[in-house]
């Protein structure tokens, strides 16, 4: 069961104990990502996650590795479009020394000039390391295609010309502004006494106060824009990205996407794989996944080839999803996958850094916790109907994005040539 407490400055707290385990997972989530930030502050999301392990005002950077260590943990974070994550893993014996670290990291970090200097060139390297992996560049190019001029088209690393510009006072004002207590959410999983663990968390994060400024979120337009970008890349394979229009975060028909997007792309024996690799052996790799926000989605194709093969993949890809608009889907093949779904999720519970990031993350998102019964419940609601719905509204060959990385200039197709960048 979870427990769901709100302290008096706002701060929202999940907490759910769990039996016959001796771990326990905490994160504090905060609702800020890289779609809050202007374009002059492109990166700072991800710059201010990297210096919250940086060092505080009573541990250095290397104290911060050895606390963690001395207890056997582990430490972590990441950046997303509409969130910042940081989180730990321990023993339940240690539930307490991992929450005074965090604690330590979250509000006491000193944002040295010289660390900045230093991270700033860490994360340069970051982003020339993303830049050299063309799997990576071919979904930043397809979200910068689908929504040009927004910030769910820019990069979550930033550039090296924007965060070559940020000073020291400008990470302690955006701190100031966005990391307040009603976007936080602390969570925890695991082996744990939950009256115990909220008192703790209480005892932290219920007593400071920060203005705030409102969240850089959707009004609910569309955003999506068709179209086609060509990064050119002197590599032997093509990368290959196809984006669709999804559904937003928290939409009902969240589960029907996941059983449509199981079947086109997501495992073995989806049709993607089952048809254009192993039937007709043009791609390497090729998979579907999908992607929520506030007010906006996407489904993603991707897929990595011989530049010659493109023309065709590109057509199968486009046959496959028609496909699911003009044909039954088929009682047989529902019901299998949602019982993959359904083992996947039901299994992935096992996991008490799972359990702390679903009600961490549901809780800051969605502003509520569905139980496992529940979701097991929607997934169960999904039928051939809703699936073949939700893919004529989504699965428009007019509202299509292309994105390529690689010798661009080898492809053929004309609705894939886009000017290299």
């Amino acid at each position: 069961m979870v427990i769901i407490n709100t302290l008096e400055n706002g701060v929202r707290v999940a907490l759910e104990p769990m039996e016959g385990i001796r771990s326990a997972a905490l994160g504090i989530w905060v609702r800020n990502g890289a779609r809050d930030e202007p374009p002059e502050l492109n990166g700072m999301s991800h710059f201010i996650e990297h210096m919250l392990f940086k060092g505080t005002s009573s541990r250095t950077a290397k104290q911060i590795a050895d606390s963690m260590d001395a207890i056997g943990g582990q430490l972590n974070a990441y950046t997303a479009r509409e969130y910042t994550a940081y989180y730990a893993r321990v023993l339940d014996t240690h539930f307490g020394a991992a929450l005074e670290i965090l604690a330590d990291m979250f509000f006491n970090s000193r944002f040295d000039a010289g660390e900045i200097a230093k991270e700033r060139n860490v994360i340069t390297e970051e982003i020339s390391m993303y830049k050299d992996t063309p799997e990576d560049l071919a979904h930043d190019a397809l979200s910068e295609t689908l929504y040009p001029g927004d910030p769910l088209g820019a990069s979550i690393l930033g550039t090296p010309e924007s965060i070559g510009a940020f000073k020291r006072g400008d990470f302690i004002e955006y701190i100031e502004t966005h990391y307040t207590p009603d976007r936080i959410v602390v969570s925890a999983a695991g082996s744990l006494d939950p009256d115990a663990a909220l008192e703790a968390i209480a005892k932290v994060f219920g007593s400071f106060r920060r203005r705030s400024v409102p969240a850089n979120f959707p009004d609910g337009r569309v955003r999506f824009t068709p179209g086609s970008k060509a990064v050119a890349k002197d590599i032997e394979q093509l990368h290959l990205c196809v984006g669709f229009p999804g559904i937003p975060t928290g939409s009902p028909k969240t589960y029907d996407l996941a059983v449509l997007n199981t079947m086109l792309g997501g495992g073995m024996s989806s049709r993607l794989f089952q048809h254009i690799r192993e039937d007709k052996g043009l791609v390497y790799s090729i998979y579907s996944y999908t992607q929520g926000f506030k007010g906006e989605g996407l489904l993603s194709v991707y897929a990595a080839l011989a530049p010659e093969n493109a023309p065709e993949t590109l057509d199968l890809i486009m046959a496959e999803t028609d496909k699911f608009r003009r044909r039954e889907v088929g009682a047989k093949l529902l019901a299998d996958t949602k019982e993959q779904i359904q083992c996947n999720y039901l299994m992935s519970l096992e996991s008490s850094s799972t359990r702390m990031t679903n009600i961490g993350r549901g809780l800051l998102m969605l502003g509520r916790v569905y139980s496992p019964e529940e979701i097991s419940r929607f997934i169960d609601a999904v039928t051939e109907e809703s699936v073949k719905a939700l893919a004529n509204e989504i699965l428009d060959p007019e509202r299509v994005g292309i994105a390529t990385v690689g010798k661009s200039e080898r492809v053929l197709r004309a609705g894939m040539s886009a000017p290299a960048t």
